[in-house]
């Protein structure tokens, strides 16, 4: 993203936001969030706070890189709510999901900015490959959202034979987007759910995650039959 051109400005600005956010701090959302891997770099500030405080600012791409740089994790969430993904350029993108450290950052940097990108195709495939877990869990969500949104040019087969080598001995980060892949599969496609669920018990990946009451266990096989059952009783 771009450099600022009044950095003084910016600073006092950032500042500012980062006291307002502090001051919204939660012990309990903290622990949670260090549970789930964001480390002691945070403020623990509840999203539904995050959003309240981006909708008082407009957005700004000066501002949410200086938000971004500092690393905290709830100032990262805000930046994702205030950038401007059509005026971003390919290089900036990049940057920030190689930069991220925290799987729901990288999931609101994904959903927020990542999918609205105009450019996200031309970097998808590449990202599938990264070496760089998180470039492959941005480049594994934008495919599973094409399965299941516009999947037209994909090779569903092939991301099968992808799935089936590669899943097991892939990073946790990207092990999570790459089994969402499955799943859109196997609930989307008919001529492949087959294959999709004989995958995913083989892998037995998420086999034993555990689940709320009332919540669906992310094990492919458990999704794939769950809402394949939930759209077939909303038709009949």
């Amino acid at each position: 993203m771009p450099v600022s051109k009044n950095p003084t400005g910016v600073e006092t600005t950032v500042r500012d936001t980062l006291a307002q956010l502090e001051s919204l701090d939660s012990a309990s959302v903290r622990a949670q969030n260090r549970k789930s891997g964001a480390g002691d770099n945070q403020f623990g500030v509840q999203l539904g706070a995050i959003r309240k405080v981006a909708a008082k600012i407009k957005p700004d791409n000066e501002l949410a890189a200086a938000l971004w740089a500092t690393g905290i994790a709830d100032a990262q969430f805000l930046a994702t709510l205030l950038i401007k993904p059509k005026t971003l350029s390919a290089e900036a993108v990049d940057g920030m999901v190689r930069s991220t450290a925290f799987v729901r950052v990288a999931d609101w940097l994904n959903s927020y900015v990542v999918a609205k990108y105009p450019g996200a195709e031309s970097l998808r495939e590449g990202w599938m490959a990264a070496d760089d877990p998180w470039a492959a869990r941005s480049g594994w969500d934008l495919t599973a959202r094409r399965v299941a949104k516009d999947s037209d040019g994909l090779d569903l087969p092939g991301l099968l034979n992808r799935l089936e080598s590669e899943m097991a001995g892939a990073p946790p980060e990207v092990q999570w987007t790459m089994n969402n892949t499955l799943a859109e599969i196997g609930i989307h496609f008919p001529e492949h759910r087959g294959r999709a669920l004989a995958i995913g018990e083989k892998l037995g990946i998420y086999r034993d995650y555990p689940v709320s009451k009332g919540c669906t266990s992310p094990f492919a096989p458990i999704w794939i039959n769950e809402i394949v059952r939930r759209q077939t009783t909303t038709h009949e």
